[in-house]
């Protein structure tokens, strides 16, 4: 259960830097690098402080420019929460993970042709089932 935690808070902090850095969540993963697996080994001390902050200081320490990717402002209706999505990306790195492998997974999914897709707000993939999600991802398509 813990673990669940902090694979949640992990993917929520990346999916709110991508969003104030206006990043795809690819790159993300290119620019935290090993700070992915110290954000959710560490997930229950950073979650103590305002996410606005520690996203604040991996943007600084990692040197995250600002992109041009904002799939929130081109959503048609109202943008999911970055809470929301954080949640979408957990449940699918579970589904296509062992437990062991989580920390290289969570580079893996948020790299894949699937993030993108599920970031496409105009569309209905982030809110299908986790076993459709899971499926399209093992299946790669």
């Amino acid at each position: 259960m813990k673990k669940d935690n902090d694979l949640f808070y992990t993917c929520s902090l990346i999916e709110y830097i991508g969003r104030v850095t206006k990043n795809k969540r690819k790159e993300l993963v290119t620019y935290l690098g090993s700070d992915i697996e110290r954000i959710y080994d560490h997930a229950d001390v950073f979650h103590c402080e305002p996410i606005e902050k520690v996203a604040d200081e991996f943007i600084v320490k990692n040197d995250i420019p600002t992109g041009n990717y904002d799939n929130v402002s081109d959503a048609k209706y109202e943008a999911p929460s970055y809470w929301v999505i954080g949640g979408v990306f957990e449940r699918l790195i579970e589904d296509v993970s062992e437990e062991e492998s989580r920390k290289e997974a969570i580079g893996e999914v948020l790299s894949s042709w699937l993030a993108e897709r599920i970031l496409n707000f105009n569309s209905d993939l982030y809110y299908q089932p986790r076993d459709y999600l899971a499926e399209c991802y093992k299946e790669k398509r």
